[in-house]
């Protein structure tokens, strides 16, 4: 018997003029049938400074969130070296390699897509996406950035919002979390 596709989210990642903000939809699909509506996938973590978002599995983007915090515990203050560190690890531990999710982080000054492939991207204009509806959110985000004067958080939710309306395993349910001052 094989399982349906089971099609997470959309997460979207905006830093502009300083800001950042990360926003993912809260639609969960199993081949065709909406499982859950209103998920949480973005978080705000170490203090509310670092900001993560993932696509795929849940219960392997949570061991990715747990790792990820260690991490930055080891590096404090320095988010690229702790997506590093993970990237490295997601891709050599034989179980790591098995987790089935993409994740988005960011602070103020850094935003990164990490995969188990060991991938680190970083943005060429600080937009990044993932996700059903990735492609969706990221060519929405990268229009209202350049043709509008709106700031990262609203570039997330208006982005998302495109997403929502266009892919069918992503909904406008929409949870938006930025770094605390």
């Amino acid at each position: 018997m094989t399982l349906p596709t089971f099609h997470a989210t959309t997460i979207l990642c905006v830093r502009k003029d300083g800001r950042v903000a990360i926003g993912g939809d809260g639609q969960v699909s199993v081949g065709d049938t909406v499982m859950k509506s209103g998920a949480v996938k973005v978080r705000a973590l170490k203090g509310g400074k670092v900001l993560a978002g993932f696509a795929g599995a849940a219960a392997d983007a949570l061991t990715l969130f747990e790792k990820f915090e260690e991490k930055l515990e080891r590096h404090p203050g320095n988010l690229a070296k702790a997506a590093v560190e993970l990237a490295k690890e997601w891709r050599s531990d034989r179980a790591l390699r098995r987790l089935e999710a993409l994740l988005i982080v960011a602070d103020r000054d850094n935003a990164f897509t990490l995969s188990g492939n060991g991938e680190l991207i970083e943005p060429d204009d600080g937009i990044l996406a993932i996700g059903s509806g990735g492609a969706y959110a990221l060519a929405a985000a990268r229009a209202l950035s350049r043709a509008t004067t709106l700031d990262a958080k609203a570039i997330v939710q208006q982005a998302m919002s495109i997403a929502g309306e266009i892919c069918i395993y992503t909904n406008t349910q929409i949870t938006v979390v930025e770094p605390s001052a």
